[in-house]
């Protein structure tokens, strides 16, 4: 097929680039323009501060920077946005209005029930929304929602232990890389040396959203921290199951979990998104964050605790599949339901 007309808006920004860097020889996707704050508009895109660990893509260098402005969008065919909330808040149903599809990394409009809040190997079928979404707004345009990093990396593993063994009660302790508050989000000062226990509003996210996502009124319990890691976020998990369990058993349904991206053979799926370590010093960011092409969650110290009572160490790349991949995935996921038009 021909490849499909992308642009990114926020992308000076950490996840913008993480955008343009995962859009550079997709199969599918060809990014056509960058668009970011009248402070950077007009520039070539070569000269901002990248900050990612590979060369920023030599056609993303040579793209002129636009002003974000909804009256002067180019005709594209997805629009992947790396905007601040309030800002998205702005401009995102504006664009969907004009019809386009916006796949969204911003919080704003994550809770509405028309919104799509889609990690695609744990809830496909909600892409469907976006019927219900364009008869009740009268768009002829779409919004999909990512979840917040720390979500993601939560829900992938527990959608096998909850399919097979059922939960009733979640505890969770993250341990977040800096780099989820943005390039410029943490001063050095502040955290070297040290860890911050507390992130503003992402223990309320993990736990609204996990309700969504999985459509039920679980007891979730969170507690949020930063710790001096560049990328790949760490969650300690405790999870009271329905069904007893041997930890054998669940070692092995999450390494055999599958889902509809890996069954369409998605570009940006990974092969295994959950994968299980029998490490016992395992998952590390500095090693485990890449798996996967940074698009799986390592699984280790999986334990029992005592009867129906489940523990384990998850670690996700979050800018990756936290973030930019699991948008780009969630816009595979789109092209191939039928609903893009």
């Amino acid at each position: 097929m021909d490849k499909l007309r992308a642009y990114v808006v926020g992308a000076t920004g950490l996840v913008g680039q993480r955008y343009v860097q995962l859009l550079a020889d997709h199969p599918w996707f060809e990014l056509v323009g960058v668009a970011a704050s009248e402070r950077s508009a007009g520039r070539r895109y070569g000269e901002i501060n990248w900050v990612l660990e590979t060369p920023m893509p030599s056609k993303a260098a040579e793209l002129k920077i636009d002003k974000l402005d909804v009256d002067s969008l180019p005709k594209v065919d997805v629009i992947f946005s790396a905007l601040p909330s309030e800002v998205a808040a702005r401009v995102e149903p504006e664009m969907a209005r004009r019809g386009y599809v916006v796949v969204s990394n911003s919080s704003n409009m994550r809770l509405e029930p028309d919104v799509p809040l889609l990690i695609p190997e744990v809830n496909p079928d909600d892409l469907s929304l976006v019927k219900e979404q364009r008869a009740r707004r009268g768009w002829s345009g779409l919004i999909i929602k990512k979840p917040n990093c720390s979500t993601t990396i939560l829900d992938l593993p527990l959608k096998p232990v909850l399919d097979e063994l059922g939960v009733s009660k979640i505890h969770v302790v993250t341990m977040q890389a800096v780099t989820g508050a943005g390039y410029a989000g943490v001063p050095s000062v502040a955290i070297l040396d040290n860890l911050i226990p507390y992130i503003k509003g992402e223990e309320e996210k993990i736990v609204n959203e996990t309700r969504k996502i999985f459509k039920a009124d679980l007891e979730i319990y969170a507690t949020t921290t930063r710790v001096p890691v560049l990328d790949g976020h760490t969650e300690a998990i405790y999870v009271d199951t329905v069904k007893d369990f041997d930890v054998e058993a669940v070692v092995e349904l999450m390494a055999r979990f599958r889902s509809v991206p890996q069954e369409l053979g998605l570009p940006t799926a990974p092969p295994q998104p959950v994968i299980p370590t029998r490490a016992i010093d395992r998952p590390q960011p500095r090693l485990d964050r890449m798996a996967g092409r940074g698009m799986s969650v390592v699984v280790g110290r999986i334990r029992k605790l005592a009867p129906r009572k489940l523990a384990f160490v998850a670690l996700g790349h979050n800018t990756i599949r936290g973030a930019a991949g699991n948008a780009i995935l969630a816009a595979e996921l789109l092209v191939k339901s039928g609903l893009w038009a």
